[in-house]
């Protein structure tokens, strides 16, 4: 079996988000979030946990990327708090938190690491939310405001701009099934959030032109019935998990009604990307998962096919296709450090390496993709899940934050410095090259 390549120029990176790993909620003027708010609801994150201190990766943001370069990492896909921006959601900007990102950015370029900057990954400023949030039409544009504002501060050094991460996850978890921040549920509202976030994307784009690259991230799946009569479920599924968001981006469709969609939205939301975010975990089954599959640590089907199928899926119903960044794909397992301080996490390296083999084979199929992030960098604040679920390449001691790079980290670095997807090989190859 031979190594597979990967084209010349094709990007290498890993992903993070601002209140999963920075901490310092408290520190250079940021004001609170819709997070910091629900992780003090009894009941709503495992354990109690928060993301008050989360890695620290707010002062120890030297060493994390100093830890990337070592890996031979070409770039970094990381979220700016918003509250950090505007403490109040509004107004003029805390300019401590835009030095603070200058400062990372600064750092990353110095160590040949290009930045890739999403603007909001779920910390909606809660003076905003106190306000209505995302299912009040106002939120929309008080979000192409901030864009501007880092677009003024930054758009010198970043070339690449995501405007939101995941705002089906935003919406329906959020508002929907209230199992995020804020945790309201109510489906009317769901909906109206699920649109201003989509017309805050459209509002922002004029904002960021002429800034580099702009687009956008979805989590996708392919949704496959468990039987032929869960068919019709499915597709609805589909819609609603998908349809809601790749309709009205790609276009111009909304099945919303009311008053919600006003005349132009449509227009803004669908305006030209430069590329499209995919980020890519698992399959959606409906009714249910079979039995019969492998999981991760969150109870996730492991089919790497399923990126294949989403990609080529992709392609064949959207002609207007962007191209195409895989912003998120990884895993979570239960990993420990053994005797000697090495973590090894081998059913991580079978699923990266699983996936990007899929990744492959849609790009040899025509599809164009440009870059490949793995999700995430550090064990870190998991959402609901708290710190129970640990998604990183790189282990974080709870207790003294000390980052210790699993087998997967040096694993990928291999890839990421050499372009080639190594066949399976002992794991001790990967230990002795990182000792070495």
């Amino acid at each position: 079996m031979t190594a597979v390549r990967f084209p010349a120029g094709f990007v290498w990176g890993t992903a993070t988000a601002a209140y999963q790993v920075e901490g310092a909620v408290g520190e250079d003027g940021r004001g609170p979030s819709i997070w910091d708010t629900f992780c003090r609801v009894p009941g709503a994150v495992a354990g109690g946990d928060t993301g008050d201190v989360a890695c620290d990766h707010y002062h120890r943001w030297p060493e994390d990327v100093a830890l990337m370069a070592s890996l031979g990492l070409g770039a970094y896909r990381f979220s700016i708090a918003w509250p950090r921006i505007q403490p109040d959601g509004a107004g003029p900007p805390n300019q401590k938190g835009l030095d603070h990102y200058r400062r990372l950015v600064d750092g990353l370029l110095e160590r040949g690491i290009v930045p890739h900057v999403t603007l909001y990954h779920w910390d909606l400023p809660q003076a905003l939310q106190d306000r209505g949030g995302w299912p009040a039409r106002d939120t929309a544009y008080r979000f192409a405001d901030y864009a501007a504002v880092v677009r003024d501060a930054l758009g010198d050094v970043v070339d690449h701009w995501a405007t939101l991460n995941e705002p089906k996850v935003a919406s329906h978890a959020g508002y929907g099934d209230g199992s995020h921040a804020p945790g309201i549920r109510d489906r009317g509202l769901r909906d109206r959030a699920a649109h201003h976030l989509l017309l805050a994307h459209g509002l922002a784009l004029p904002a960021l032109s002429g800034s580099g690259q702009v687009g956008i991230t979805l989590d996708l799946s392919p949704v496959r019935p468990l039987t032929p009569a869960d068919t019709a479920a499915a597709e609805e599924h589909d819609y609603d998990n998908h349809g809601m968001f790749l309709e009205p981006l790609l276009r111009g469709r909304s099945r919303l009604g009311g008053d919600l969609v006003r005349a132009g939205d449509l227009d803004l939301i669908s305006a030209p990307i430069d590329f499209l975010g995919v980020n890519y975990y698992r399959p959606l089954y409906v009714p249910r998962v079979p039995p019969e599959l492998t999981v991760t640590a969150m109870g996730w089907p492991v089919v790497p096919s399923g990126l294949r199928d989403l990609l080529l899926g992709l392609r064949d119903s959207y002609p207007n296709l962007p191209p195409i960044h895989i912003t998120e794909n990884g895993a979570a397992y239960d990993d420990e450090v053994g005797p000697d301080g090495w973590v090894d996490d081998p059913p991580r390296v079978a699923y990266l390496r699983g996936h990007l083999l899929a990744l492959h084979e849609a790009m040899e199929a025509g599809v164009d993709v440009r870059g490949y992030f793995v999700w995430t960098l550090l064990d870190n604040f998991e959402w609901a899940e708290g710190y129970s679920k640990r998604f990183g390449i790189v282990h974080v001691d709870r207790a003294d934050q000390t980052r210790r790079p699993k087998a997967s980290a040096h694993w990928y670095g291999r890839v990421a410095r050499t372009g080639e997807v190594p066949p399976p090989g002992p794991e001790l190859a990967w230990k002795t090259e990182s000792d070495g």
